[in-house]
């Protein structure tokens, strides 16, 4: 500021943003030497590598909160490096299969919509937010949902694929050296590290169907699956069917309904 009163430069700050981070803290209070309760790195760092380290500590709070230290965090973030790292193997011992977009199926669809909305969600958490645990997160989710497909299907092989190179990408900034393995176990072109960043498939995000809460008088009563091009007509008749909706519209009369697209249908009546 004081070169800015000068008029030596033109900006308030000598940076465009800044990002303070909290402290590490072990039992609720400021780690200190004197006080003898600190941790030492490096013997979680031989115990469990760099990267099971690097992972909890940016998994375990937003970086401008303080960060409760703990040993199970640790071990569950080991346990979620064991687990991609099985993921991948899995994957690299069945058949390879090429991506077909016009013979994938609804499971696989959805897969493929997780992918790019985990995409859009990281880049986000990276770049504007800079909230990297939410952005760990969102993989985590992601990868629970990989386990979950049923991969005897040459399509779900294909789609599998896909993920685990955008979840390697994802991961590179924060867990370098597991990443750096499985890129190459899985045929990536050089190095991670110098690996172009995903980008979003629109169309991966476009649904067939969409879920509309239904709720009467303010109240949510159903749940429904509506094509997402059905008209407003379509989908109030198909709200005012449900059944219990039917249940709490018995001896009242309609008086109006809210249609809000894609999202809910709200039935006022008395």
């Amino acid at each position: 500021k004081l070169l800015r009163d000068e008029g030596l430069v033109n900006s308030d700050e000598p940076f465009i943003r800044l990002l303070t981070q909290g402290m590490v803290l072990k039992d609720g209070t400021k780690m200190s030497k004197s006080k003898g309760n600190t941790v030492d790195p490096q013997s979680l760092i031989d115990r469990y590598g760099a990267d099971t380290v690097r992972l909890f500590s940016m998994f375990a709070a937003p970086p401008e909160q303080s960060l409760e230290w703990s040993n199970s965090g640790v071990e569950g973030a080991n346990r979620f490096l064991k687990r991609l790292w099985k993921l991948v193997n899995r994957h690299l011992q069945a058949p390879a299969a090429k991506l077909d977009m016009a013979a994938l199926d609804d499971e696989q669809k959805a897969v493929r919509r997780k992918i790019h909305e985990t995409i859009a969600k990281v880049s986000d958490d990276f770049g504007r937010r800079q909230t990297f645990n939410t952005a760990i997160a969102a993989v985590m989710e992601l990868c629970n949902e990989l386990g979950k497909l049923d991969t005897d299907k040459e399509q779900s092989r294909a789609v599998m694929g896909e993920a685990l190179h955008t979840v390697v990408l994802l991961l590179c900034p924060i867990v370098p050296h597991i990443c750096h393995t499985l890129w190459q176990a899985l045929g990536g072109d050089g190095e991670v590290m110098n690996a172009s960043w995903p980008t979003v498939d629109e169309s991966a995000l476009t649904r067939d169907n969409i879920e509309v809460v239904v709720q009467v008088n303010g109240k949510v009563r159903a749940k429904m699956e509506v094509a997402a091009d059905a008209d407003r007509s379509a989908i109030e008749a198909l709200a005012v069917e449900q059944d219990n909706v039917q249940r709490f519209l018995e001896g009242i009369t309609v008086r109006k309904v809210i249609v809000v697209p894609g999202k809910l249908v709200n039935i006022v009546a008395n």
